[in-house]
């Protein structure tokens, strides 16, 4: 007789984890499905600007590895990652103030999975994390599925908060510390360098690893650069720091890299053999064919100099689109701006009233791990022009009146 639904002759099968039953999925990827429609100019997703990716570059440096060695390009490679461009991303970051060696970095799949692989490395069930909060979404998965509790970490216009920081952590005896300290997701906030030292302190004097995200660092179009929380007194032998090619060449690509202390680091590359064994070479070989051959550099200042323009256009706008007495920041860098709507407005109730005009945003309540500010909402301006920002926000205007009446 054929198997019953619920398995052979009607016996069930057995359940999912429970990681998987209490982890949900991003509120943000789906209300990407939801703003998919080409009319929509969407502020929701931290897409990086298709226009301004170097495909024929992209192109070239592929065609080549592929003509020259593909034996080699195509074949198994080792956990750690190709050493050319272990090599290479190592002399970026020396040249940007933390001294590294090729042997200090593994390769991973995207920053996210070396996010992951250091919550099974350093995690087991209960152990608790510290976020900031507001924090980057994907983190709160990955440490749900790691069956850890979160702890958030009150945050200001400045960052994370250092006192804070210091009380929670004398009382919650956490085993890690998440932050994305310079242009953080979802608020575009920079942590300044006293409160980087301060962190880096407290993390020594208190026992703490540090997870320092850095997807956004190179997409500074203001100001000066702020040294890593990982090159600050204390950290250095307790600072996991996480890089992507994301933002700076394309997504797509799906290449990152972890820098870790000896021990970690090693943890980290038995947990990647038993995920994926490595990262995709053609991927990793091509990526380090351009860096040897094109002026990355060049090609960010590019992306930097339109990323800039479409903050002024987005930032210099708000005060037309949102109601009275909206705040919102100005960040010197990055992809996302941070906005607050006047008490009584709900940005998760408004938002279909809004896609309905054909513009979206991403409302700031699930980014929080602690009590959601129901009035928050995150904008990323780097995918659309400063044109089609400035039509998105007359729809927006327009949206956000209809549905308070016209208040």
């Amino acid at each position: 007789m054929p198997d019953a639904p619920g398995g052979r002759a009607g016996v069930p099968v057995p359940g999912l984890a429970s990681r998987a039953a209490r982890t949900g999925g991003s509120p943000v990827r789906e209300i990407l499905a939801l703003t998919a429609r080409p009319e929509v100019i969407s502020f929701a997703g931290g897409l990086p600007a298709p226009e301004l990716f170097d495909a024929e570059g992209i192109a070239a440096a592929f065609a080549q590895v592929l003509a020259e060695d593909p034996s080699r390009a195509l074949q198994y490679s080792t956990t750690e990652g190709d050493p050319e461009l272990r090599a290479a991303v190592a002399a970026r970051t020396t040249a940007r103030g933390l001294a590294t060696g090729a042997d200090d970095l593994l390769v991973t799949t995207g920053s996210q999975q070396g996010l992951t692989l250091l919550a099974t490395a350093l995690l087991e069930p209960g152990d608790v994390v510290l976020v900031e909060d507001p924090c980057y979404l994907a983190a709160l998965q990955i440490f749900s599925f790691a069956g850890a509790r979160v702890v958030p970490v009150p945050t200001d216009d400045e960052g994370l908060d250092p006192v804070a920081l210091d009380e929670i952590t004398a009382r919650e005896r956490p085993k890690l510390l998440y932050l994305v300290p310079t242009f953080q997701n979802p608020t575009g906030r920079t942590l300044s360098a006293d409160r980087r030292a301060a962190v880096a302190g407290i993390a020594a004097r208190r026992g703490l690893w540090i997870a320092e995200d850095d997807p956004y660092g190179e997409l500074r179009f203001e100001g000066e650069p702020v040294p890593w929380v990982a090159s600050f007194p204390g950290a250095e032998d307790r600072t996991a720091l996480l890089g992507s090619f994301s933002k700076v060449m394309a997504p797509g690509l799906r290449l990152g890299t972890l820098r870790a202390p000896a021990a970690l680091r090693r943890a980290c590359v038995i947990a990647k053999q038993a995920a994926d064994l490595h990262t995709s070479t053609v991927d990793q070989a091509a990526a380090a064919r351009y860096l040897a051959v094109a002026d990355l550099d060049a090609h960010l200042i590019r992306v930097r100099t339109a990323y800039h323009a479409r903050r002024d256009a987005l930032v210099d706008g708000l005060s037309e689109a949102l109601p009275e007495g909206s705040r919102w920041n100005r960040p010197a860098g990055g992809m996302f701006v941070w906005a607050t709507l006047p008490q009584g407005y709900d940005a998760t109730a408004l938002l279909p009233q809004v896609v309905r005009h054909d513009v979206a945003y991403v409302p700031g309540a699930p980014f929080f791990a602690g009590t959601p500010d129901a009035t928050a909402a995150r904008l990323s301006f780097v995918t659309h022009s400063p044109e089609e920002i400035r039509e998105g926000l007359g729809r927006l205007r327009k949206a956000l009146e209809h549905a308070h009446g016209g208040g």
